[in-house]
């Protein structure tokens, strides 16, 4: 019998940790996200970096091993499942798609799963400290026409049909980064909505990712749900001279922009969440430093009890939905590059981990 309280609590996954052609050729041989962890260093007084991964290690995604640990893990503190990153640039050109395909050939971790589409060009700047906005485009994000959204679906068709992934009102659920930045995604939605059904599946739950200021936008592309990624609602409060002043003497100095945790999550709480078309996101951390250097964005003091605290805000604002929508997307299970995950480190150990599980078995009869 299925818990009345439960909460569907879905991480974001990123499939970087293991070695490319691509990030070869940029980046130098055998370059992965643990690159850039392993070499940040603390930019200020009092910031903790490196960030040194603890239970997992600097695990390869290559491997089954390392894929099955991190499911064992994310269950064991009440995960549901991962939302893994999925690249696909149009004209077929995909990146990263090994761990996941190798997820869905192997049946290899027994654990749901579901895709979110992020329809972002990489740029150079995204990544190198030392780059400019003149630097050169790695991959852009194409939108090639009817075609591709055909050839786009039927890659995707195989893990729609797996018992693993993740369903809501029995339609598979997927995710899309930038709506927004996609001028036909209405037509896009529509197309596979209609090839879903063709090819047996009840239809397909789409969710657009964005700030809260484009939840009403967004949603009236026709998406079925927002997602709430505000990550940085604290820099958008233009009525704070304190905060804009800040960002602009940081940059000037080429210091790192700082904000205490404690502030930051205080913009992370709408009541638009209660409605069934909205998922808000939980964020555990983030120090963007490892990528970004003095350019990155920091929120200092992420300890585990704040989080527990971020936690149940969130929670209470979905705990009375229907089981169904009782979503919560957390942000992320492992981006360890941008300072936001919740794999162990050796900092606090599994203390940000437990803290979310006390949390969510506090609403279970």
């Amino acid at each position: 019998m299925k818990d009345s309280k439960r909460v569907r609590a879905i991480a974001f996954y990123l499939p970087q940790f293991h070695p490319t052609k691509e990030n070869d050729e940029w980046w130098g041989k055998g370059f992965t996200e643990w690159t850039n962890v392993a070499k940040a260093r603390p930019l200020f007084k009092g910031h903790y970096q490196p960030h040194i991964p603890a239970d997992l290690g600097f695990y390869d995604l290559r491997l089954s091993e390392s894929r099955e640990a991190q499911a064992e893990l994310a269950e064991k503190y009440g995960i549901e499942g991962f939302c893994y990153w999925h690249y696909w640039f149009g004209g077929g050109k995909r990146l990263l798609e090994r761990p996941f395909t190798e997820v869905l050939s192997s049946g290899k971790p027994n654990f749901p799963f579901c895709l979110a589409w992020a329809n972002h060009s990489w740029k150079k700047k995204l990544w190198d400290p030392n780059a400019t906005f003149k630097d050169k485009l790695l991959v852009e994000q194409t939108y090639p026409g009817d075609e591709d959204i055909k050839a786009h679906f039927y890659t995707v068709l195989p893990a729609f049909k797996d018992k693993r992934y993740i369903t809501i009102n029995e339609c598979p659920l997927f995710l899309i980064y930038a709506p927004l930045d996609y001028k036909e995604v209405s037509h896009f939605m529509e197309m596979w909505r209609k090839l879903a059904v063709q090819n047996g599946l009840k239809g397909i739950y789409f969710v657009g990712q964005g700030n809260m200021v484009h939840r009403k936008a967004i949603l009236a592309l026709g998406f079925n749900a927002f997602n709430d990624a505000s990550v940085f609602g604290i820099q958008e409060n233009k009525n704070d001279l304190y905060l804009v002043t800040r960002k602009i003497v940081a940059r000037l100095f080429k210091y790192p922009i700082s904000y205490r945790y404690a502030d930051a999550m205080k913009y992370w709480v709408h009541s638009e969440a209660k409605f069934d078309d909205t998922i808000p996101t939980i964020i555990p951390n983030w120090d963007h430093s490892p990528r970004s250097g003095a350019k990155g964005v920091i929120l200092t003091g992420a300890t585990p009890q704040l989080f527990r605290k971020h936690v149940e805000e969130i929670i209470n604002l979905i705990k009375d939905k229907k089981e169904e929508e009782r979503i919560v997307f957390i942000k992320s299970w492992n981006e360890w590059g941008e300072g936001n995950y919740l794999e162990p480190d050796l900092q606090y150990g599994d203390g940000h981990l437990t803290a979310f599980r006390s949390v969510i078995e506090s609403l279970k009869y």
